[in-house]
């Protein structure tokens, strides 16, 4: 009996997360797994979908969360063909600015919870699944009055060209995505929501999601373990290989400031 073929995407109910959604709709798997804290989101997204959708709702930092996935896949022994975790966040502001509590929840969601996901699916990929990690340009260069983001999306991006390697002889693909700024998403209105504002004024160059989404998803079709969506993306990726990290982050402050 043919196993189901699956896809799993977390950050499903906005932004990118949804863009990419869209695509694992048309697909060709057999039903799709999504998590986001926002059920009625979720629900919509079940309602518009040509796919079977399967809603695991709730913070993907928390263990009941990892637990559900976790039982549903024990349960059903599907093929995990596409793993994408595009859950995320991040809050600009000074240090001190920002609660400790929203800190940790930043490094649980982007980081913590990305690993342990990761390894509850492995076991369920075979030969031709694909694994995306949503991160950022973010990842290239340290970014004053937006560190700690910074920071885990470094961790998700050395993990993600990693966990490529490792998982080359499975011909189990991983890209990593690094977007520059998405206008048409809600990051950057969450990111701003401290009582310390007078950082990030402009987001010059801004990409829509739906040109991230698809140029993400041709990488990802291809295999291609970084995606750098967008000649922004690209040239920054390039500047912080060549550039000081000095100079790059007192460029950084001057073109947002």
């Amino acid at each position: 009996m043919r196993q189901k073929q699956i896809a799993i995407i977390t950050g499903a109910s906005s932004g990118l997360g949804r863009e990419l959604a869209a695509y694992l709709d048309r697909s060709g798997v057999d039903e799709i797994w999504v998590n986001s804290r926002r059920a009625e989101r979720l629900e919509d997204l079940r309602r518009r979908a040509c796919t079977p959708v399967r809603i695991i709702a709730g913070d993907i930092s928390g263990e009941e969360v990892i637990e559900a996935f976790q039982s549903a896949l024990r349960e059903e022994n599907p093929v995990v063909a596409y793993y994408v975790y595009a859950a995320g966040f991040g809050k600009i502001g000074a240090t001190g600015s920002i609660p400790l509590s929203d800190l940790r929840q930043m490094i649980g969601v982007n980081d913590t919870a990305a690993v342990t996901l990761t390894e509850v699916c492995l076991p369920y990929m075979t030969a031709g699944s694909r694994v995306a990690f949503v991160c950022s340009v973010a990842a290239f260069l340290p970014i004053p009055y937006l560190n700690v983001y910074a920071g885990t999306k470094a961790f998700l991006y050395r993990y993600g060209r990693a966990l490529a390697v490792e998982l080359a002889p499975r011909h189990i693909s991983v890209t990593v995505v690094c977007p520059y700024w998405i206008r048409d998403t809600e990051f950057i209105a969450i990111a701003r929501q401290s009582e310390d504002r007078p950082y990030f004024k402009r987001f010059p160059l801004a990409s829509s999601a739906d040109f991230v989404a698809k140029a993400a998803w041709d990488d990802i079709q291809r295999g291609k373990t970084v995606s750098t969506p967008g000649w922004a993306a690209s040239l920054i990726r390039v500047g912080a290989k060549v550039l000081p990290a000095a100079l790059v982050m007192k460029m950084s402050c001057l073109l947002f400031g």
